[in-house]
């Protein structure tokens, strides 16, 4: 955690301070969907590029098959008019940690990878925007997979490969 806070505070460095509105914070109404809390913030680090970084936590489960995890996602955007509006494409990174569940097997692991995303940005306001996106990439999962029995110790581990969506967001962002 202390490294990534510091990874920011360096690229925080490279943001331009020109434009009045070169900050927006966001979250992503998806997620609030799920019940799992999100946020994010992006910076404009040129004239067309902005960089992300989105987090998610959702510590509790709520349904029989459900999950409990935690996600880090940043995003590096090349915008084709300016920075946060009209079209745009970004690659981006994501890690996670997740316990999930079903009525027969539980899996407790980590993921990690990345993808390319498209989206777009509408201006509703000064200081208000929403935006959609959908991103596809790549994702290694190491888990832990057991059957889902009370106390029950016996395991193995496992890995996994997806190919697929990685990202996809509706957000309300508000500029600085």
């Amino acid at each position: 955690m202390r490294k990534l806070l510091l990874v920011a505070v360096f690229l925080c460095g490279f943001v331009q301070i020109s434009k009045a509105q070169n900050i927006a914070v966001k979250t992503n109404v998806l997620y609030w969907g799920t019940l799992a809390p999100n946020a994010g913030v992006e910076f404009q680090v040129d004239r067309k590029m902005t960089l992300e970084f989105f987090g998610a936590y959702r510590p509790w489960t709520v349904w029989k098959s459900d999950a409990r995890f935690w996600l880090a996602q940043p995003e590096l955007r090349y915008w084709f008019c300016e920075p946060f509006e009209g079209h745009f494409v970004g690659i981006h990174l994501h890690g996670a940690q997740y316990y999930a569940f079903s009525p027969d097997k539980v899996f407790d692991g980590y993921l990690a990878g990345g993808g390319i995303t498209y989206g777009y940005n509408w201006i509703l306001s000064p200081h208000w925007n929403l935006e959609a996106l959908i991103g596809i990439g790549y994702a290694r999962l190491w888990y832990k997979q057991r059957p889902n029995w009370p106390c029950a110790k016996c395991f193995s581990n496992k890995t996994g490969n997806y190919i697929g969506p990685t990202k996809l967001a509706l957000t309300i962002s508000y500029l600085f």
